[in-house]
């Protein structure tokens, strides 16, 4: 979705920088799938790619390359093109992301997560915690900061 764009351009890369990287915070990614066909084959794709230890690259280019909504962005035929360009197996890819092996998942991860609160992307637990939308990178980071501070970290 845009506002996960938003999230990803402006906040999430520094989010791992600072706190994930370091060690200082765990990052669990689940996938919300609720924009359509393209959002499922896409968190499929992202997950095939994860087979091949690409999944955060994989992860990043959906979102360099998202353009919309159910545009076509994100059909089969340009999520494989993705995988070529990131070096990945596309036979291996390729039978992963047709297969729609993830669906079952991708389907829980989405009830699980709409059973916690969550109506809309991007959504963010912090200890339990839930903060819905783009939030500025200053307030996320606040946010953790004082969750950190809790802990004496």
């Amino acid at each position: 979705c845009p506002f996960c764009g938003k999230f990803f351009r402006d906040t999430e890369s520094v989010l791992r920088e600072k706190y994930i990287k370091t060690g200082k915070v765990r990052f669990i990614y689940r996938d919300f799938a609720f924009l359509g066909q393209e959002s499922t084959w896409a968190s499929n794709a992202a997950r095939c790619a994860g087979e091949q230890n690409k999944f955060w690259q994989y992860h990043d280019y959906l979102y360099n390359n998202q353009q919309g909504e159910n545009q076509g962005a994100f059909g089969k035929e340009n999520l494989k093109k993705f995988a070529s360009a990131l070096g990945l197996d596309r036979s291996k890819f390729d039978t992963c992301l047709d297969s729609e092996k993830y669906n079952d998942l991708i389907q829980k991860e989405t009830k699980e997560g709409g059973e916690a609160g969550v109506q809309g992307t991007p959504a963010n637990f912090v200890n339990g915690a839930l903060y819905a939308g783009a939030l500025p990178v200053a307030s996320f980071t606040k946010i953790i900061d004082d969750e950190l501070s809790k802990l004496g970290k």
